[in-house]
């Protein structure tokens, strides 16, 4: 059977935006549920992004295994600023009580160090990069253009454009379910605007790491962050088509056929506290 080719003039910043299209549209095909044993064999790609419930200790677990499998050049995580990483620089990654002291994690307010440890130590050899904003500067989003907060490089990372109403809509209502339905109506969109330029930042420090080092390059982030329709993959995917991005999503209950990450992993709920009560 002959493959039939089809030739038309597409002028050079079409064909990308084509070849973005083709990739997403080959992605969304192979994307599937798999298993903790698939860690091992991850489609091979610049950027591998890492979902995780934050507090669940199996999330961090398949992290690591992932991240060993990987081998990458540099670790990108949510939960530093490009400052604290720094600190990482020179402390032997074998010490996990100098390291996490180094990088002052526990003032960070995130689940215990000893969580995230393993993942530092399956790559010894990587980078590790800091993609979090300083929590002041994300506060500005509640008052601020997020341009002129983000800087150079805003609109290609879809900083610029507005989002269509109902997508607006839809953050917002999610925004409102995640704090427990306890945000005033005025507060939302400053928590969607402060989401986005949340995920443009760690896009930007994934991209600056896979120029820097050649990749691959692995972001350790929270689930949510690692949604293809809306989070970092999608403005890392604007701002650099080119790049080969896998979306690995671990969530705690079967996310549906339309589960937007390339892959995901169900995992059993980690027992909890119910987190709306202090809120409510």
């Amino acid at each position: 059977m002959k493959t039939r080719v089809w030739k038309c003039a597409i002028s050079s910043p079409d064909r990308t935006l084509l070849a973005a299209a083709l990739l997403a549209v080959a992605a969304a095909a192979a994307a599937r549920e798999i298993g903790p044993a698939d860690l091992a064999s991850l489609p091979q790609a610049d950027v591998v992004i890492l979902g995780e419930v934050h507090d669940n200790p199996v999330h961090h677990v398949h992290q690591a295994a992932a991240v060993a499998a990987i081998r990458p050049a540099a670790l990108v995580f949510e939960m530093l600023t490009p400052d604290q990483a720094a600190r990482a620089a020179g402390v032997p990654r074998d010490d996990a009580a100098a390291l996490g002291a180094a990088l002052d994690w526990q003032a960070g307010g995130w689940p215990d160090f000893a969580l995230y440890y393993p993942i530092f130590a399956a790559a010894p050899a990587a980078a590790v990069l800091g993609g979090a904003l300083p929590r002041a500067t994300v506060r500005r989003a509640f008052d601020e253009p997020l341009p002129a907060i983000f800087g150079e490089g805003a609109a290609a990372f879809g900083l610029e454009d507005p989002l269509d109403p109902d997508d607006q809509a839809a953050r917002e209502a999610a925004q409102l379910a995640a704090h427990c339905g306890t945000l005033p109506a005025a507060m939302l969109p400053g928590f969607v605007a402060a989401q986005r330029l949340r995920d443009a930042a760690m896009a930007r420090a994934v991209h600056d790491a896979v120029l820097a080092t050649g990749g691959p390059v692995v972001l350790i982030a929270g689930t949510e962050h690692a949604r293809t329709d809306i989070g970092v993959p999608a403005q890392l995917a604007r701002a650099a088509p080119g790049l080969r991005i896998v979306a690995l999503g671990q969530v705690e209950a079967d996310p549906g056929p339309e589960a937007p990450f390339d892959l995901w992993i169900v995992t059993a709920p980690h027992p909890r506290p119910d987190p709306c009560a202090a809120l409510r």
